[in-house]
């Protein structure tokens, strides 16, 4: 079995997988002697199977899909400059994705998340996601940190106080004329709690940040490309003796280095521990699968799936 030691405290790098695939990070999370110790970072990756487009993909993902809008740029339908002038792509874009009204469903990815928190042993979910299937797989709002915002709340832009989302959720489903309606009616554009570029995260993604990472001892990171800062940054928070597992279609962020580049062996990211961290690459859900079958949950997972599809 995995000691305790293996999960100490100390500023150590460990090496706690026996192995560097499935059934190594299965041994490690079953072995794991504390309770809520797992941290999940869950990207867009984890919502694609459900239908949902992820944003970067070439030729699949949400930027490249915004051809219709006629934007300057496909980022602009999250600039609060360009929601200000020109709000019908977003209100557009909110019909698309506000949680719920299309129908799409939790992931195995979801799920497992979802399974995490019934063994007692999900510390935190750090989603980039909006779509809100963490919660509808049935992790519970207080172990969820939506690092982007989420359609749970909504704000006058003009004035800063707070608009009953239920209302929103009906003015955008109704198009143009809801939206408009909306607005005059709070004196300003009126737009879900939904980070855009230019604004400040949340203020529980830094409190959670603070107070989680340091108590991570296994980080698991989904369908991510770790390219948006300061997300992107949270693998790199986690103690030193945290176990580091990538769940995702390539190798990105912690599992990507090696290259060995100029600026990587200036900042000593040349060389991967690869006692450290493990790498589970390919289709998502088929990896979850994976390691759920090792884990010994696979009923539980599918089942679960099946409850929630009924």
């Amino acid at each position: 079995l995995i000691s305790s030691s293996d999960f100490s405290d100390g500023g150590a790098p460990c090496r706690p997988f026996p192995s560097l695939d499935a059934k190594g990070v299965a041994s490690v999370i079953l072995n794991s002697q504390a309770t809520r110790n797992v941290v999940v970072l869950v990207g867009a990756g984890c919502s694609t199977a459900a239908g949902i487009p992820d944003f970067r993909s070439p030729g699949t993902g949400l930027y490249d899909n915004l051809q219709k809008y006629d934007l300057p740029r496909p980022e602009a339908i999250f600039s609060i400059d360009y929601f200000r002038r020109s709000p019908d792509a977003f209100y557009e874009l909110a019909r698309e994705l506000w949680p719920g009204v299309q129908g799409y469903r939790p992931t195995l990815g979801h799920h497992f998340v979802a399974l995490l928190e019934k063994k007692q042993r999900l510390l935190r979910c750090f989603t980039q996601n909006i779509d809100g299937l963490e919660q509808m797989a049935g992790v519970p709002a207080e172990r969820v940190v939506s690092a982007h915002g989420s359609f749970n709340s909504a704000t006058c832009i003009s004035s800063g106080k707070k608009v009953d989302i239920e209302a929103v959720k009906e003015a955008v489903l109704s198009g143009k004329d809801g939206w408009q309606a909306l607005r005059d009616r709070h004196g300003g554009l009126v737009k879900p709690d939904i980070v855009f570029f230019g604004e400040s995260l949340p203020n529980e993604f830094f409190q959670r940040r603070a107070l989680d990472l340091p108590k991570c001892k296994i980080l698991i990171v989904m369908g991510t490309s770790l390219a948006v800062q300061p997300f992107a940054s949270l693998p790199e928070e986690v103690p030193a003796s945290c176990a580091r597992v990538l769940i995702n279609r390539e190798a990105v962020g912690f599992m990507s280095r090696g290259s060995g580049s100029e600026l990587e062996r200036a900042l000593g990211l040349d060389d991967v521990d690869d006692g450290r961290d493990v790498a589970l690459l390919g289709d998502l859900d088929e990896q979850i699968l994976s390691l759920v079958q090792e884990l010994g949950w696979a009923d539980e997972l599918l089942a679960s799936r099946s409850e929630a599809d009924a």
